[in-house]
């Protein structure tokens, strides 16, 4: 089974940034290249500050929705567990 990651990047204007992906490596270093979404793109160079491994696309994809409906205050509570 694949396993993929829900992750919260850090960018340099200190905006949070919430993606998925089955390479989280990888998908830094494309963020920071510039060539993984216009959003980090503009905000460069990102920090990866937090992730969680999940079995599943869908259930990373259902993680990422969630994240992206909290507000910055609860996504920063997260990074302080």
């Amino acid at each position: 089974m694949a396993r993929w990651f829900c992750y919260l990047l850090e960018c340099a204007d200190g905006t949070l940034y919430t993606g998925i992906t089955p390479a989280l490596e990888r998908r830094v270093t494309r963020h920071n290249d510039g060539s993984a979404s216009k959003y980090t793109r503009a905000r460069r160079p990102v920090r990866l500050v937090w992730s969680e491994p999940w079995p599943d696309r869908a259930t990373a994809s259902r993680r990422e929705s969630e994240l992206k409906r909290w507000p910055r205050a609860a996504k920063l509570a997260l990074l302080d567990r």
